[in-house]
């Protein structure tokens, strides 16, 4: 059994010890609606509100957005690690090697540090569910993790240089948050971080998205639209059904410096 594969079978026997497959797939539904529908919603939590939907986004988003960022940091190649691979900061205990910025449940930062193999993680979010689901699933992975409560726009960077993950995050803040995170982010790439972006490929998502293109590519970074045919987890797949989906092939689009 792979380390994802037994990090999904946690995750089922978690999530499902008090909810059935019926609450959990109508909370799904409930939950696409919110993004899809009801985005202005998301700042006030009302994505993780209840234990349906936190199900929902661990057993179905976590594995998407896993998959999603697996197949990108693949696509990117090597550019996608840190000079050293993680190596020495992963021996000092003081350093980071992942810095994942509104960690969620940390799927999309264990597919980065388990492609670039890396350990030394600081998992960073405002929700405390997210920080615990996040702390879980880096364990699944191998990774020592220490998590932050804190919002990705106003963190005081860790010393680099580092893999450096904001995924679904940035189109969560508000314009004044984002303005102060892209030069920060841009510096911390000059330093000799690696600094990948993800976000849904719907441009009404992410109105702001051809402003940081711009700025990444400016730079000397890339920006880039995925569609990739995987093969989904079974319970993703008939949790995918159930709620009326269609995720033949996952999307999402990067920029990367």
């Amino acid at each position: 059994m792979t380390t994802s594969e037994r990090w999904l079978q946690a995750l089922e026997a978690r999530h499902f010890s008090d909810l059935t497959f019926q609450e959990v797939s109508r909370s799904l539904r409930a939950l696409s609606a919110t993004y899809v529908e009801r985005r202005g919603r998301i700042r006030d939590g009302a994505a993780l509100s209840g234990a349906g939907k936190r199900a929902a986004f661990a057993l179905f988003y976590g594995p998407l957005h896993y998959l999603l960022v697996r197949e990108i940091v693949q696509a990117i190649g090597d550019a996608a690690c840190t000079r050293d691979g993680g190596r020495d900061r992963d021996r000092d205990p003081e350093r980071v090697a992942l810095l994942d910025l509104g960690c969620g449940t940390g799927a999309a930062g264990a597919a980065w540090a388990e492609f670039a193999r890396v350990t030394q993680v600081l998992a960073v979010d405002i929700n405390p569910w997210a920080l615990s689901e996040a702390a879980q699933t880096y364990r699944e992975f191998g990774c020592r993790t220490r998590t932050l409560r804190s919002d990705a726009s106003t963190l005081k960077c860790p010393k680099g240089p580092a893999l450096i993950l904001a995924a679904f995050t940035v189109n969560e803040l508000d314009d004044a948050s984002r303005a102060s995170l892209l030069p920060r982010l841009l510096e911390r790439a000059t330093d000799g971080d690696r600094v990948l972006i993800v976000e849904p490929l719907a441009k009404a998502a992410s109105p702001w998205w051809e402003q940081w293109s711009a700025a990444f590519r400016g730079a000397g970074g890339r920006a880039d639209e995925w569609r990739f045919r995987v093969d989904l987890p079974a319970l993703v797949a008939k949790l995918d059904r159930a709620a009326g989906l269609n995720h033949g092939q996952i999307t999402g689009r990067s920029l990367f410096l």
